[in-house]
């Protein structure tokens, strides 16, 4: 069972320059612990998310570890000029000798697109448009291209990935009707929904990967993101959760609180407190065995072979985080497999 960070990087209450080096113990943690990868968010002009340039974080993160795979999940791709970004993302792939991971979208906050001068609804298209330069970039000597936002000619590409054709995709997965482009493309996805929610979907892709003829042990993974806190006690684990939880959504709503708008996307609204989250199965506080028994649950539920760990969120310090980690590390990681899915024959 591969298991990974998701980090929204929301901005505690110190001061931002000792928030990244806590941050970077951190994730020295991950990389000593064996996690598979490190999955940032990029966000604007909110406490949700200070990594508001992922590779300048990113590149970081490489020379800090060894082992650990890490990306943007996602790139919000309308705000790059695509070549640009295909420059920094071999770059980043170089450096880390293929330990990139591809997150890529056009982002959930049509508040943050507006501030940076880009129309929510032309944003899909820009999308679609930037997506197809970089990976046709990564894949070519030259890139041509005529699109409605951009177009290029003969333009050489001196950068290449260090990973072939390109580093392996990433991409927030909430319908059904996106699992065929993900199937052709090989995309390891994320749901943000109960594991009940996410099971239609992770059922949908292994059908779909089947019939294209892929070998079910080359499977992409398919995972969902959780609020994770281990203690020694119910009650200790609980108090650290609740306080990080409720700093954690107060930021994730604050733009929208401030321009007095709803989520597009209802599955995004998570529970007003950590109790009702985890009764919703989107969150676990306690000792190892709780937790080991929530989350294998969550992975039996949604047919996954892959989870998103969020041990540091809101308010929750440096050594809180830690502690929850080598908690984890030590008794709950060893013992999670991966939900055993019958595969279409």
């Amino acid at each position: 069972m591969r298991l990974g960070i998701f980090d929204h990087m929301d901005r505690g209450p110190g001061a931002l320059d000792e928030f990244f080096a806590d941050r970077m113990r951190l994730i020295e943690a991950y990389d000593r612990a064996g996690f598979y990868g490190y999955h940032v968010a990029e966000h604007h002009a909110t406490p949700l998310g200070v990594a508001a340039c992922p590779g300048i974080w990113l590149a970081a993160i490489a020379e800090r570890t060894t082992q650990l795979r890490f990306g943007a999940l996602v790139y919000l791709l309308p705000l790059y000029h695509p070549l640009k970004l295909l420059e920094e993302l071999c770059m980043l792939d170089q450096m880390s000798k293929g330990r990139l991971l591809l997150g890529v979208g056009r982002g959930i906050s049509p508040i943050e697109l507006r501030y940076y001068g880009i129309d929510p609804a032309q944003s899909a298209a820009m999308y679609q448009e930037a997506l197809e330069i970089i990976l046709r970039g990564m894949a070519n000597k030259e890139l041509t291209f005529e699109g409605k936002f951009y177009q290029y000619r003969d333009v050489p590409m001196e950068m290449e990935p260090y990973q072939k054709p390109h580093p392996p995709l990433w991409y927030g997965i909430g319908r059904l009707d996106a699992i065929p482009w993900a199937v052709q493309h090989r995309v390891n996805v994320v749901g943000n929904v109960t594991g009940p929610k996410m099971r239609p979907l992770s059922d949908r892709y292994r059908e779909e990967w089947a019939a294209a003829g892929n070998a079910p042990e080359h499977l992409p993974m398919i995972g969902l993101g959780r609020h994770i806190v281990v203690g020694d006690s119910e009650r200790e684990a609980l108090e650290v959760a609740r306080r990080g939880y409720d700093k954690w959504r107060a930021s994730f709503l604050k733009l929208w609180r401030k321009h007095n708008m709803q989520l597009p996307n209802p599955n995004a609204l998570f529970p007003e407190t950590f109790e009702e989250a985890e009764a919703e199965g989107r969150a676990v506080a306690g000792k190892p065995d709780k937790v080991h028994d929530f989350l294998q649950r969550t992975i039996d539920d949604g047919g996954l072979n892959y989870l998103l760990c969020r041990f540091a969120f809101g308010d929750i310090g440096a050594d809180e985080a830690l502690h929850s980690i080598d908690l984890f590390t030590r008794h709950v990681k060893p013992h999670l497999h991966e939900a055993r899915v019958e595969v279409p024959a």
